[in-house]
C-alpha cells in the first residue's frame, strides 16, 4: 500500500484523487466518487468533497493509499 502525506489537517477526496494521478481531471474524479468506485477506511462514500485525514485509506481501481 502507498502513503501520501498531506500538508494540511485534511484533503478533500476528488483532489486527492487527482493529485496521485488517479483520474485526469476533476470531472472524472467526481463521476467516480459520485458512481460509487471510491472507497474511504473501507466503506463507499458519494461525498466529492469527504474531507480524508491522515491515518484513512482510499482506494479506487484497486490502488490503496494511507494519508499520513
Amino acid at each position: 500500500m502507498a502513503e501520501y502525506k498531506i500538508s494540511g489537517e485534511y484533503i478533500q477526496l476528488i483532489q486527492l484523487l487527482k493529485v496521485l494521478s488517479w483520474v485526469e481531471n476533476g470531472g472524472q474524479a467526481q463521476a467516480a466518487v459520485t458512481a460509487g468506485l471510491v472507497t474511504c477506511n473501507g466503506q463507499v462514500d458519494y461525498r466529492k468533497r469527504l474531507k480524508v485525514r491522515p491515518g484513512d485509506v482510499v482506494e479506487f481501481e484497486g490502488k490503496q493509499v494511507r494519508l499520513t
